[in-house]
């Protein structure tokens, strides 16, 4: 056990407040999805604007993730967690009193903004408590956990508030969490930082959050308005533009908002792609998987989200019993590919569903294998990728790892998405008019299983990159020489 570690009795205590904050944001991001019909009625909004209470939140918080991350660098861990915590508090206040739906669009754009802030800090916090190896696996199996089976859990709380209050609780729960985690990051948690200083690069700011901004924009609207559609297109050639020129600045600025030597380790950047391939190829099953209980099997709000605890208890599992207690011993190499396989599995048995299929034999068995795949997968992720990173850059590096599962969680719905609309309706097409609800509900199956065979064909792809590029050492030092 190192010293750092050892001389801080109170690193359990500090991992549990991370880890409801950390929850907290994870489930911000799903536990509105099912209250969002309570409040379009309850606030008059028009259908066409009802998406930004989802995507004001996302846009905020990919956009605004590496300047987040950067805050926590330059004034220390503790302060961007307790400011994020404090910010997000009000923000979730201010949502859940709205009287009409520009403030609730407006709260929902606060949220995303100081979890930006509170997401790299409390994993920048994470990587300097914990350093003793076998500390570290406990610790990331918890977080890897959260980080993965958050999304699940938010279906659930979400349906249950619904029901059971009203659709403002979704928002005013995150109050006293919020409370509680900022009294605990008091009395628990400290700061590693090391030595602060240096300026903010403005120039990354503007370019870097732009770029991710039009990038995520583009993405959530390529659903509703098509991919040839002016309004997709021109922000996502705008991202392009604006991140390439990012990545150019970054190489030439004093004080880079994201530097670089970050990913010039192969297992780290191996890390980064294994991440971003996995919640692309994972988030569609959430999207098409709530349309399938509600819309084909007939399933109530609070149904559907207890439907989806298989998924999360897999999750934990595979990331708190299985990956922690293999990873000090382990390649980290061999758990994501395991667990990419082990979820393509899931896929391969969710694409065989169909309009008569039962919970417990022909649904159960996928999710689980989904869960307990992305549970081995993101545990050892997130150890990889942040693992050997300098103090002054845990924030920047954790950012960077969150911004690359926002991406891909935006990418993965819009591009399976497409491809499941593309197959519904080819499937209608060629089995003529579909008059009755049993037609439509099977072309929809179809085009589900469709984008299923594609979710196991990209996190295939995962567990190659994964055993390609993760070497069986940890990281080196960014900027250092590579371990052999």
């Amino acid at each position: 056990m190192t010293p750092a570690s050892a001389a801080d009795p109170k690193r359990w205590w500090a991992l549990a407040v991370i880890a409801l904050a950390q929850l907290m944001v994870i489930l911000d991001g799903t536990i509105v999805n099912i209250a969002l019909p309570s409040a379009q009625r309850a606030l008059g909004m028009p259908d066409a604007d009802r998406q930004w209470v989802i995507t004001a939140y996302t846009l905020a918080f990919g956009g605004l993730l590496l300047l987040g991350g950067r805050i926590a660098d330059l004034v220390g861990r503790k302060r961007a967690f307790v400011i994020g915590l404090a910010g997000f508090a009000v923000a979730s206040a201010l949502g859940g009193a709205a009287a009409g739906p520009g403030t609730l669009f407006a709260a929902r754009a606060l949220q995303g903004a100081f979890a930006a802030v509170l997401a790299p800090s409390a994993l920048s916090l994470l990587t300097t408590t914990f350093t003793d190896p076998r500390e570290r696996a406990k610790a990331f199996g918890v977080y890897g956990a959260l980080a993965g089976g958050g999304s699940g859990a938010g279906l659930l709380v979400g349906g249950l508030l619904t029901e059971y209050l009203n659709w403002r609780w979704c928002l005013y729960v995150n109050v006293p969490v919020a409370l509680a985690a900022l009294i605990g990051a008091q009395v628990f948690l400290r700061d590693r930082s090391g030595p602060r200083g240096g300026h903010l690069d403005v120039p990354g700011v503007l370019l870097g959050s732009g770029g991710l901004v039009a990038l995520v924009y583009g993405f959530s609207e390529a659903g509703p308005r098509g991919w040839t559609s002016p309004w997709v297109a021109a922000p996502l050639m705008a991202g392009v533009i604006l991140l390439a020129a990012f990545v150019w600045w970054q190489h030439r600025a004093a004080g880079p908002l994201l530097p670089l030597r970050i990913f010039r380790d192969r297992s780290r950047a191996g890390a980064f792609a294994t991440m971003g391939l996995a919640t692309i190829g994972m988030f569609g099953v959430f999207l098409f998987l709530t349309y399938y209980f509600q819309a084909v099997l007939g399933y109530p709000p609070v149904r559907t989200g207890l439907a989806f605890m298989p998924v999360s208890v897999g999750i934990v599992i595979g990331a708190t019993q299985i990956a922690a207690r293999l990873l000090p011993r382990t390649a980290p190499h061999t758990l994501m590919a395991s667990g990419m396989v082990l979820a393509a599995a899931g896929m391969v048995l969710l694409s065989r569903l169909t309009v008569h299929a039962q919970y417990v034999p022909h649904v159960l068995p996928g999710l689980l294998l989904v869960g307990l795949g992305m549970g081995l997968t993101f545990m050892p992720v997130y150890a990889t990728a942040t693992v050997g990173v300098p103090t002054q850059d845990t924030g920047a590096a954790s950012a960077a790892l969150t911004t690359v599962q926002q991406i891909g969680a935006s990418l993965g719905t819009v591009l399976l998405n497409t491809i499941a609309t593309g197959a519904t309706g080819r499937h209608s097409r060629a089995h003529g008019p579909a008059d009755s609800g049993t037609a439509l509900a099977e072309a929809m199956v179809h085009g589900f299983s469709v984008a299923y065979w594609c979710s196991a064909g990209v996190l295939l792809f995962a567990a190659l990159v994964a055993a390609l590029t993760v070497r069986r050492g940890k990281p080196s030092q960014a900027g250092s020489k590579p371990s052999a």
